[in-house]
């Protein structure tokens, strides 16, 4: 249990996330309009997003299928029967007046995910429901001071709202949450992910209370769009209410957001309850009944999910969960490691993909989709270490050759003459010379300080250019200082 210390003694903090995670697909919930992220303000905005007088919503089938996959991606249960709600509030860039969404009777239910944490531990969050609704437009408050504009291009965008227990008890753990959630909703293809275009945001819910005791009153955090932000935010609310209640005041249930330049949260209005939005069956959209063959068509055809893959990953090469809970948290790194991995020491090879490729990436700000070195040229290279023509020092080098030059590691052994000498008679050589010359070195040795042998094996790499195989001077080195 994660515990803050507070003046008065310890305390405990609850979080419960929303995320509201934007369907892809090319159509909107309730229209055919476009939802291409970048388009020019209100050029995508069909007469039933601007709430034309008259205008019908009829049901995007295909929003409603991401929506299966996405639930049984969960482990959650499908509801066969769904009904749609209207949830009235105003607001300037909600032209209906209201968001079609859904309430009592939402399409998933029940299910989890398993958070993976520091150390390889791993904790089980409840979700306790995901439900379409579509999403309002954008107020622009930045383009004239004394007026806001109203960009409707998002309006009517079918979003999923994954709603999860009050389960976490820190902002690590709600980070991991996010983060595997986003995980998998990429492995299924049914939200890109994307915080930072505003594809998946979340409200959070924090209170704090005596370890033991009864929930506390909770504060909503709004539209959060990012890992760090989150955190953040959940670290100095909960400072925040531990204040407060140590200084004898209340909390009050609110709804706040959250200022990343100053690192707080603050006011925004006073929390709504359901009842305030006063939910009701929209007239214009009947119960939504699925076919349960259907809903088992689309459990057959999920991909391998990311617990199941960490889990194959730790089997069959002998993974440790850390390594396999890194591999598997995006599917094409997944992807590329299997392909690196195949018939290869796959400790190797996660060494090198999350080592030496990884660093290249983050340096480069790439994705692996984009790496300039591939699965296969990546997997020559650790042939060459493997079978003895070039060692790892060396190979590091060759790396990023590689990298900058898209040339197969072979050619650039040849090219530059980094082949590994493995000719004993020249490796002793070197060796002879080295020892005649470092006498109050070999009597450290034969004085028992065996750190000695690693000095001496530099000196060897270093008269060679690295290319003496390591392993053939470490057993030459020995022989001749044990004489």
């Amino acid at each position: 249990m994660t515990l803050i210390q507070g003046r008065t003694g310890e305390w405990e903090c609850v979080i419960g996330l929303e995320i509201h995670a934007q369907v892809i697909s090319k159509a909107k919930l309730f229209s055919g309009a476009p939802t291409d992220f970048g388009a020019e303000p209100n050029t995508q905005v069909s007469f039933v997003d601007a709430a034309m007088p008259g205008m019908l919503p009829v049901i995007n089938g295909f929003c409603v299928e991401q929506a299966v996959r996405t639930g049984l991606g969960l482990g959650a249960e499908i509801n066969l029967v769904s009904v749609f709600d209207r949830k009235n509030y105003f607001y300037p860039d909600l032209p209906q007046g209201y968001q079609i969404s859904q309430f009592p009777r939402p399409i998933v239910g029940k299910g989890s995910i398993t958070l993976d944490l520091e150390g390889g531990e791993t904790r089980t969050v409840g979700i306790t429901r995901l439900h379409l609704e579509q999403d309002a437009g954008k107020s622009l408050h930045d383009r004239d001071p004394g007026a806001t504009y109203i960009d409707l291009n998002r309006s009517g965008v079918a979003l999923m709202e994954i709603v999860s227990e009050p389960d976490m008890r820190s902002a690590a753990e709600a980070g991991a949450y996010i983060r595997k959630l986003r995980s998998i909703l990429r492995y299924l293809g049914t939200c890109d992910g994307n915080m930072e275009e505003g594809s998946l945001r979340a409200d959070v819910n924090v209170s704090v209370r005596r370890p033991g005791e009864e929930l506390g009153t909770r504060c909503e955090i709004k539209n959060v769009n990012s890992v760090r932000f989150v955190q953040q935010a959940i670290e100095y609310e909960a400072s925040r209410q531990i204040d407060i209640i140590e200084d004898g005041g209340e909390i009050a249930q609110e709804t706040r957001l959250f200022d990343p330049s100053r690192g707080e949260t603050r006011a925004m209005r006073t929390k709504e309850e359901s009842h305030d939005y006063r939910y009701f069956p929209d007239p214009d959209l009947l119960p939504l009944e699925l076919d349960a063959d259907w809903v088992a068509g689309i459990k057959a055809s999920l991909p391998e999910l990311p617990e199941a893959k960490k889990a194959r990953f730790m089997a069959d090469f002998d993974l440790n969960a850390y390594d396999a809970g890194v591999l598997v948290a995006e599917r094409e790194t997944a992807e590329y490691f299997e392909a690196v991995a195949e018939g290869r020491d796959a400790k190797a090879c996660a060494n090198w993909v999350t080592g030496d490729l990884f660093a290249a990436l983050n340096k480069a700000g790439l994705g692996i989709t984009d790496a300039p070195v591939t699965a296969s040229s990546l997997g020559a290279l650790i042939d060459l270490i493997d079978d003895g023509t070039i060692s790892r020092r060396i190979a590091k080098e060759v790396f990023e050759t590689m990298w900058r030059t898209g040339n197969d590691a072979a050619a650039i052994v040849a090219e530059k003459g980094l082949e590994q000498i493995s000719d004993t008679a020249a490796i002793e050589a070197e060796i002879d010379t080295i020892i005649a010359a470092n006498p109050g070195q070999v009597a450290e040795f034969k004085g028992g300080n065996e750190k000695v042998i690693g000095w001496f094996v530099g000196q060897v790499m270093k008269a060679t250019g690295g290319k003496a195989n390591p392993k053939t001077v470490n057993e030459i080195l020995r022989k001749k200082l044990a004489d």
